[in-house]
């Protein structure tokens, strides 16, 4: 059974940074792609960050590119996402995702096989 545990958000003022990490069990993640997306209530769930299976490759949205800093840890087989100069706009729940089937659509989020429960991050101004 695949789990996608994601903790580290919460709540930073303008400026900050965070690092949101998602671990996970049931699927080795230096197999396959990993992604993350953030979804503000009420809208739909946008692509944030991804990273290939071989880490060889990241790609980034424009609103984050510059700030946000995803990778991979094989050994703990955790991914994370750093997240720098946060900006009000950047308050959503992050969601990692794994691309066990790639299709070639990595910015779409049914691309994506599994995924975790959510996390919350608030940015104040």
């Amino acid at each position: 059974q695949v789990q996608l545990v994601e903790s580290g958000g919460g709540l930073v003022q303008a400026g900050g940074s965070l690092r949101l990490s998602c671990a996970a069990s049931g699927l080795t993640v230096s197999r396959y792609a990993m992604a993350w997306f953030r979804q503000d209530p009420g809208k739909e769930r946008a692509f944030v960050a991804r990273i290939t299976w071989s880490g060889g490759n990241t790609n980034y949205a424009d609103s984050v590119k510059g700030r946000f800093t995803i990778s991979r840890d094989n050994a703990k087989n955790t991914v994370y996402l750093y997240m720098n100069s946060l900006k009000p706009e950047d308050t959503a729940t992050y969601y990692c995702a794994a691309d066990t089937v790639p299709r070639g659509y990595y910015s779409v989020r049914g691309e994506y096989e599994y995924w975790g429960q959510g996390i919350q991050v608030i940015v104040s101004s």
